[in-house]
């Protein structure tokens, strides 16, 4: 097989690198480890920013977006006693809409035209510092096939073979691992607030989001380690209760059926740089953030959107200024997105140091009484431009 762009992972943004490519007439064959089900199922992100959304509907992908999505203005942060609401519409002009990462992937497996592979094994990536890079797998009935390409896209996550396909010589790793995690619930009942809720409380943070007007998502800080078997559906809902200020003003939270429960550590971890040779990464196979920041498949979005703008330029129009400038364009926005990201989660992750929580009692404070504070929040989760890079 041969092809122009060869990518690897059929996630959001594989999907979506190959969607961008297919619109502007360029080939490409997507790979994928995980069958079409498993990788459609996967419950990730759920936030997309403004420009996501603008970017999204731009490339066709947008009609279930804006009828079932739900645009939000803003967010509550909370703390023990008080609750406030940023509204990003009056601090920036931009909003973020609540859909989940799955229904994106549905979006774009809808929209997809070109070869999928599903449920390739051993995957090798060969000769990617040369000028004829390829692939080779084992497909689904056990033949080993080989595919050409003039350039390979990495877009198989932080496990996948693209990451590792660097030589260390060749790459910069940073990394810190945050000694909490955070115990995830799906729940099928109504959410019971309009906008997210960030909520510092000294035993510990919680998060009151949602995936729909019928399912409610929500998060508990956890030591790191927490088996999600050790917490009944009773202790969650107790603990959530107590953490997000049932009772306060009036609020009340509403239980109902736990669906799942898992486990998620906190992370952030960035891979330069995030080119070699004629391998390109995009999403979480360079880097990764905690997801305070709602960061993630956001990050993955505007690496696709400025990789697939580089490549059109590099094949169709033969120029290479923005293909050499790709791995530094989409370095600025990673490492202002992990900023923010570890900016969020050390405000409002409880510690065992009572300094600390006088600091981030305070910086709570700050953000939420000062409108150039509540402005930089504002502007960093609603996102920025894509034209930032």
């Amino acid at each position: 097989m041969r092809t122009e762009v060869a990518v690897i992972g059929a996630g959001p943004a594989g999907l979506l690198l190959a969607h961008l490519l297919a619109r502007a007439g360029i080939d490409s064959v997507v790979v994928e480890t995980r069958s079409q089900e498993y990788v459609a199922s996967r419950i990730r992100a759920g936030i997309l920013e403004h420009a996501a959304v603008e970017l999204l509907t731009s490339a066709g992908l947008g009609d279930r977006l804006h009828a079932e999505g739900h645009e939000h203005r803003g967010v509550y942060l909370q703390w023990p006693g008080e609750r406030h609401h940023l509204d990003f519409l009056n601090l920036t002009g931009r909003s973020v809409h609540v859909y989940g990462q799955t229904e994106v992937q549905k979006d774009l497996v809808a929209a997809h035209q070109g070869p999928v592979v599903y449920e390739v094994t051993d995957t090798r990536l060969h000769d990617v510092h040369t000028d004829r890079p390829h692939l080779t797998f084992v497909d689904r009935d056990g033949v080993r096939r080989r595919l050409d390409a003039t350039v390979i896209a990495g877009c198989d996550g932080s496990f996948g073979p693209s990451r590792a396909a660097v030589p260390e010589s060749a790459r910069r790793v940073f990394e810190r691992t945050y000694p909490y995690s955070w115990l995830g619930i799906l729940a099928d009942v109504a959410p019971s607030t309009d906008e997210l809720i960030y909520a510092w409380h000294p035993d510990g943070f919680a998060l009151h989001s949602m995936r729909s007007p019928s399912v409610s998502r929500l998060y508990l800080q956890v030591p790191n380690g927490t088996d999600p078997a050790h917490w009944s559906d009773r202790q969650v809902w107790d603990e959530l209760a107590k953490r997000l200020g049932h009772g306060q003003n009036g609020w009340t939270l509403t239980p109902g059926p736990i669906t799942d429960k898992s486990v998620l550590p906190m992370r952030s971890f960035v891979q330069t740089p995030m080119r070699h040779g004629n391998l390109f990464l995009a999403g979480d196979a360079a880097h990764i953030v905690p997801p305070t920041g709602a960061k993630g498949l956001n990050l993955a979005i505007a690496d696709v959107a400025l990789l697939a703008r580089a490549l059109t330029a590099m094949l169709r129009e033969r120029t290479t200024a923005l293909i050499d400038t790709y791995s530094d364009n989409a370095l600025r926005r990673v490492w202002r997105c992990t900023h923010f990201s570890w900016w969020m989660t050390t405000m409002l992750h409880a510690s065992d140091d009572p300094f600390d929580a006088q600091l981030q009692l305070s910086q709570l404070r700050w953000v939420t009484t000062s409108t150039a504070a509540a402005t930089g929040l504002a502007e960093n989760y609603a996102g920025l431009p894509l034209t930032f890079a």
